[in-house]
């Protein structure tokens, strides 16, 4: 017999000597949640009770009875997952194939943010991932890393500039997953990773209590690699292109300085006046290579601004297109997979919002936090390399990728948020 504590829904309320608005409790038999509310609220609720057993020291659980959907038996294991990824969910039988694939990708994608810059850096990530798509792909997978001085021979101008103060040198990779045995058959999707493994701001340098947690800050990398390896699980049958752009934002003697310009492959010339919005930087020569595939629709995600965190919170990622169509059609693919996505404004005039008198543009507003609108300013900066004029793009800024202390929901770290939006964008966009 199982000693996983059992898990059950309920709509008897809380015992008398709970408080009166108590949605979970716990008897011989386990914990029983109350079925009370909207279907939103609830999974909340499921959620909140597994981060009450993960905090009991429980180590084992078994969602059991009725009513147990698969995103309610996801919402428990979100919530009981631990930091290190060490506690087990016995999910239902009718459910376990799908939900061992979600958790494997999320619990991975968890893994490469949480490990500390000394483990991931620019090309340890992109073996990691390489390792790991190969071994669901298989034949299917082929790849190339570009590394250092390599970067300025493709005329990849901003992950070298961001990442050539740094020890470890900075990488793109481009990996291609073709199911098709076509090696002609068209792109569908280019999916772009902002793979920067520890931002110390550069010269724009942050604070201590800001630089703790920028481990995380390939948060973007681990998100669409997970998406592609649970698209994989499930069968993606199109050719994807995955390109991380990857650096460490270091300080040093050659390192780029405020005022500096590059200028991109496509003729387009920044001025930088904040080191520290180096993501954009790196995701320009991403959104470029994805422009040369020839990629029908591109997707990029990136812990890219606090901003995107002061409009949306640290529950829901935002999501940034001048695409309506595909726009919608991400959302739609975020409900259904029950991920909290808000869509914050992006018009081509957000392209102007941050000028320079010295370049075509600036990589941000030289004040803190590049201003107001500063979540769609640096979306609007992207939409200047994004191909066809932003048409069958999306960029996901994940403001709810990372915690750095546990809350009532979550436990400290990563939350793999983002991973079931993209990956169900992938197997079911036309």
């Amino acid at each position: 017999m199982s000693s996983a504590v059992q898990v059950h829904l309920t709509k008897t309320p809380a015992p008398e000597n709970y408080r009166g608005n108590s949605r979970c409790y716990l008897t011989d038999a386990g914990m029983h949640i109350v079925l009370q509310g909207e279907e939103e609220l609830l999974l909340r609720s499921i959620q909140q009770a597994g981060r009450k057993l993960d905090q009991l020291g429980i180590t084992a659980i078994a969602p059991s009875g009725d009513g147990w959907s698969l995103d309610r038996q996801w919402a428990l294991s979100q919530g009981f997952t631990d930091t290190r990824n060490t506690n087990h969910i016995e999910f239902l039988e009718a459910d376990k194939p799908q939900l061992q694939a979600i958790t494997d990708a999320v619990r991975w994608s968890r893994e490469l943010i949480n490990l500390p810059s000394s483990e991931i850096y620019p090309e340890e990530l992109s073996e990691r991932v390489v390792e790991k798509l190969v071994q669901a792909g298989g034949k299917h997978i082929q790849y190339r890393m570009i590394v250092g001085d390599d970067l300025l021979q493709e005329g990849r101008f901003g992950i070298h500039t961001v990442g050539r103060a740094s020890a470890r040198k900075p990488v793109l990779l481009e990996l291609d997953y073709n199911p098709t045995g076509d090696a002609e058959a068209p792109v569908d999707f280019a999916l772009i990773g902002k793979g920067i493994t520890f931002d110390t701001g550069g010269y724009s340098i942050k604070s201590n209590e800001g630089m703790v947690a920028m481990k995380c800050d390939m948060g973007g990398a681990a998100t669409v690699s997970a998406a592609l390896l649970l698209a994989i699980k499930n069968g993606l049958n199109k050719r994807v292109q995955l390109l991380l752009c990857c650096a460490e934002n270091m300080i040093d003697g050659t390192a780029y300085k405020n005022g500096d310009i590059i200028t991109y492959k496509n003729g387009v010339s920044v001025e930088v006046v904040n080191t520290d919005a180096e993501g954009r930087l790196v995701l320009a020569d991403g959104l470029l290579r994805a422009g040369e595939l020839g990629a029908k629709k591109i997707i990029d995600a990136a812990t890219l601004t606090g901003a995107a965190q002061v409009a949306v919170g640290t529950e829901y990622n935002a999501l940034f297109s001048v695409d309506e169509p595909f726009a919608e059609f991400a959302l739609q693919a975020a409900k259904a997979e029950a991920e909290p996505l808000w869509r914050l404004p992006l018009t081509p005039w957000h392209q102007e919002n941050c000028p320079s008198a010295f370049a075509d543009t600036a990589n941000s507003k030289p004040i803190k936090g590049g201003g107001a609108g500063g979540a769609s300013n640096a979306a609007g900066f992207l939409l200047r390399f994004a191909p066809n004029k932003g048409e069958g793009w999306l960029h996901f800024d994940l403001a709810a990728a990372y915690h750095g202390n546990a809350n009532g929901l979550w436990a400290a770290g990563a939350t793999g948020i983002g991973v079931r939006n993209i990956a169900r964008i992938l197997t079911t966009a036309k």
